[in-house]
């Protein structure tokens, strides 16, 4: 990939819920980003994700918009099950991509997108949010200077009581559109988080899923996943629409052999053995800020963003394996999952309550 030095110019596909902190990072990153056009079929909405700049370009379709030329990237914001289809349409023009989770829902839109991707050479960057939380960033830091030595463990947890309601929650009531319930959607930021921290490529998964309070869900509202990582990590998400997580619930942990990790988000906690316990607490930041400039200097100096479309199958590819796992009440290798599509995957029925 080839570098630059202009500002990269951005088209936001989807003028959704979602798209508004995407906006406000591009608004905080004025130096390395200008935001050129907006697709969406929805013209109010549009417009007011363009708020009163009138040199953002507005589209019914995204095609259009890329057929128009004038920028280098796209920041997909559509719906789950409309991903893979922009994200090839994006690559096939020659643009960089920003994809919000999860990338795709089938293990054939997986191929294609990383066909597309080498046969175009753009780079796509997976819209990954928390991995700029610096309690983060600190605890991958200290795994990768080796002061906990080899990694045992990790468990994250991304659980609220989601307020939706059969008129408010819309297309993500629905497997066909969604990809699935909770796991896919909020559980989808646990599992990218876990993999960030274990260092490995995922190989076999097992999982609980339930319907605890959301029961005109198709999916699940609550998950509970056990992952192996090639490097021997244990990984461990807990993740729910159904209710807040009880007091003292870490938002990630992880046990080494020289000591752990323990964070609720904000303060990070370390523990080496022999040591007195270090607590370090962090200033907030605006994480989709964070995110579009990471995405733009990525773009701009030719470098591999912090997770690209190959972690992003990697997570499908848990979740394709923790469905299936739920269904047929075993182990399941990621990668060897009978059926190719979450939708498929996704059980009949869940135990409620």
């Amino acid at each position: 990939m080839t570098s630059q030095t202009q500002p990269v110019r951005i088209g936001l596909i989807g003028a959704g819920g979602i798209a508004g902190a995407h906006v406000a990072g591009y608004r905080l990153n004025p130096e390395s980003v200008v935001f050129a056009a907006i697709a969406d079929p929805v013209r109010e909405n549009a417009e007011k994700r363009r708020g009163d700049d009138p040199g953002v370009r507005i589209y019914d379709d995204y095609r259009d918009m890329i057929a128009a030329g004038g920028l280098d990237a796209v920041d997909i914001c559509l719906p789950h099950h409309l991903h893979a289809e922009a994200v090839i349409a994006a690559a096939d023009a020659g643009l960089h991509v920003l994809c919000e989770k999860p990338l795709c829902l089938t293990q054939e839109e997986a191929a294609a997108i990383d066909a597309a991707v080498r046969r175009s050479g753009i780079t796509v960057m997976c819209a990954h949010n928390q991995l700029f939380q610096p309690a983060v960033a600190a605890a991958r830091e200290m795994i990768e200077s080796g002061v906990l030595g080899r990694v045992y463990e990790v468990r994250t947890t991304d659980s609220f009581y989601n307020d939706f309601t059969p008129e408010s929650m819309g297309w993500r009531a629905v497997a066909a559109t969604a990809g699935g319930g909770e796991l896919i959607d909020t559980g989808y930021h646990p599992l990218y988080l876990l993999q960030y921290l274990a260092g490995g490529t995922p190989v076999s998964v097992t999982a609980m899923l339930s319907r605890h309070r959301l029961d005109f869900m198709e999916g699940e509202d609550s998950a509970q996943v056990l992952v192996r990582y090639d490097n021997g990590v244990v990984g461990h998400v807990t993740t729910s629409w159904a209710y807040q997580p009880a007091v003292g619930t870490e938002k990630f942990s992880l046990v080494g052999e020289k000591g752990s990790l323990s964070s609720d988000g904000t303060t990070l906690v370390s523990r080496i053995r022999g040591e007195e316990p270090v607590s370090v607490t962090f200033e907030p930041v605006h994480e989709f800020a964070a995110e579009i400039a990471h995405f733009a200097e990525s773009i701009r100096r030719g470098t591999r963003p912090i997770q690209t479309h190959e972690e992003g199958i990697d997570v499908l590819g848990v979740i394709l394996a923790a469905y299936e796992s739920e269904r047929s009440g075993r182990i399941v290798d990621v990668g060897r999952v009978a059926v190719t599509d979450v939708r498929e995957a996704v059980p009949d029925s869940l135990p409620v309550g």
